[in-house]
């Protein structure tokens, strides 16, 4: 049987593989053994730890517009703040936010100071509603006919 040397394409795969590891230390930039198992070693390190870069980003935005927010002493956590960011519809996402806590704290506290706004003219309208719920429910006579207070079809 005629023995086949691969001369040409061995090498070229050999070369392929060491332009891969060149910046590997030691023994693990030498032998070709030992070479290609270090490559899939780090090609499955690299694919698992794009899943988790996005995950520890994550985090350091939410850890850093949490700081911000506590050193403002207006609001006391990240939690309610997005919730009511939400509710406002302000759609600015984590990353934006924790730029705009690190390069321009002012800006955060203006978009904070809108918050408050809204919410407190929400608790108004939330009061005047409640009011209005309570004096209409109540059972009164109108001519000496009993009156159930909230007339059928309304919005309660």
């Amino acid at each position: 049987m005629i023995r086949v040397k691969r001369g040409y394409t061995a090498k070229r795969h050999r070369t392929k593989i060491r332009s891969f590891a060149s910046n590997f230390r030691g023994a693990r930039s030498r032998p070709m053994r030992i070479l290609t198992q270090h490559k899939i070693k780090a090609s499955v390190s690299a694919h698992r730890d794009r899943d988790r870069q996005k995950r520890y980003f994550r985090r350091l935005w939410i850890s850093r517009i949490n700081a911000a927010i506590r050193g403002s002493w207006i609001y006391c956590s990240y939690s309610r703040f997005f919730k009511n960011l939400y509710k406002n519809k302000l759609l600015l996402n984590r990353k934006i936010l924790a730029q705009i806590a690190i390069l321009n704290r002012e800006c955060l506290y203006t978009i904070l100071n809108e918050i408050i706004k809204s919410k407190k003219k929400e608790e108004r309208n939330r009061w005047i509603s409640s009011f209005f719920f309570h004096f209409f429910s109540r059972k009164i006579k109108i001519n000496g006919i009993p009156n159930s207070g909230i007339p059928p079809g309304s919005w309660y």
